[in-house]
C-alpha cells in the first residue's frame, strides 16, 4: 500500500526544484526535467522513496527506538515539532547544538542540569537567593528548554536521523555518518544525496511540501509503535497462561518438601518399634 499519491505531492509543490545553475550533479537521478530554468523532480521516484523510507522508519518504532527529527529552517520548525511531538519523538528545531551525536555524554550532563534547577525550583532552594541570581538561573533555564526542551527523553544516541534539508543540517548529517546512524532526509535538487541512506527526492523548502511527507512517515512511525504495543500485550497474555501450570508444579514441589520430614519421622518410629 502506498503511503502518499502522485496527485497529493503535485498539489503541494513536491516537484519543484532549485535553479538550474544551482543544481547538484548528484541529484540527476531524481530529475524529470527543466522548465523555465528550473528542475523538476520525479514525483513517481518520490513516491516510491517515501515508501522506502516509511516502512524503514515503522520497523525502527516497532523496534522501540528513538528517531531524531532535525529542521531548523523557518518554513519546517513548527511542522517538524507538531509531528514528532504526536508521536513522541525527540526533535531539534532550534540550532543544532555541535557535537550532539559525537559528544552525546555532555549534551545527557545539560539535560540533567535542567532537570537539576527544576528540582531545586520545586524545593524552593532558590527562594533563598537574591531577585538577581534568581532571575539569572530561571533564564538560563529558559535558554537551556529552547534548546534543548525537546530531546529531554533522550536518554541514549538515537537510531536514525531524520533531516528536512540535508544540505542546512549538514553538521548533524556528518556526526550521523561518523557514528553509522541511518539518515533519512528530504533532498532537494541542489543537495548531495550521496551521504543520505534514505534519499527522498522534494521541494525542502515549502511548507506544504514537507507536510506531506513528515504525514507519511509520522503516521508510518505510529504504526510501528501500535504494533509494538499490541505485540508486547499479546507476550504478557501467553506469558500468564504459562506461568499458572509452572506455579503449581513449584506448589507441587514445596508440598514435597513438607511432607518429607513427616514421611521420614514414621520411618524411624517404625524402625524403633521392630
Amino acid at each position: 500500500m502506498s503511503r502518499t499519491s502522485f496527485d497529493t505531492l503535485l498539489e503541494a509543490g513536491c516537484h519543484f526544484g532549485h535553479l538550474k545553475r544551482k543544481w547538484n550533479p548528484a541529484m540527476a537521478p531524481y530529475i524529470f526535467m527543466e522548465r523555465n530554468g528550473i528542475h523538476i523532480i520525479d514525483l513517481h521516484k518520490t513516491v516510491a522513496k517515501i515508501d522506502v523510507a516509511a516502512e524503514a522508519l515503522k520497523q525502527i518504532a516497532k523496534s522501540g527506538k528513538k528517531i531524531l527529527f532535525v529542521a531548523t529552517k523557518k518554513q519546517a520548525k513548527e511542522v517538524v515539532a507538531e509531528k514528532a511531538a504526536s508521536i513522541t519523538m525527540p526533535y531539534v528545531i532550534e540550532r543544532w547544538p555541535g557535537g550532539m551525536l559525537t559528544n552525546f555524554p555532555t549534551i545527557r550532563k545539560a539535560v540533567k542540569k535542567m532537570a537539576n534547577i527544576d528540582k531545586l525550583i520545586a524545593d524552593g532552594t532558590y527562594d533563598k537567593l537574591s531577585k538577581r541570581e534568581n532571575l539569572q538561573i530561571r533564564r538560563k533555564r529558559a535558554k537551556l528548554e529552547k534548546n534543548l526542551g525537546s530531546i529531554a527523553d533522550l536518554s541514549r544516541l538515537p537510531a536514525a536521523l531524520f533531516v528536512v534539508d540535508v544540505m542546512k543540517e549538514n553538521i548533524a548529517v556528518r556526526e550521523a555518518n561518523r557514528l553509522g546512524i541511518p539518515v533519512f532526509g528530504i533532498v532537494d535538487t541542489n543537495s548531495n544525496p550521496n551521504n543520505i541512506d534514505f534519499v527522498i527526492p522534494a521541494n525542502d523548502d515549502a511548507t506544504k511540501s514537507i507536510e506531506i511527507i513528515m504525514d507519511a512517515c509520522c503516521s508510518a512511525i505510529a504504526e510501528g509503535i501500535e504494533e509494538r504495543k499490541a505485540e508486547k500485550v499479546d507476550m504478557e497474555a501467553a506469558g500468564e497462561g504459562e506461568a499458572k501450570p509452572r506455579r503449581n508444579r513449584s506448589k507441587a514441589r514445596a508440598e514435597k518438601q513438607v511432607d518429607a520430614p513427616a514421611v521420614e519421622a514414621e520411618t524411624k518410629e517404625e524402625e524403633v518399634n521392630e
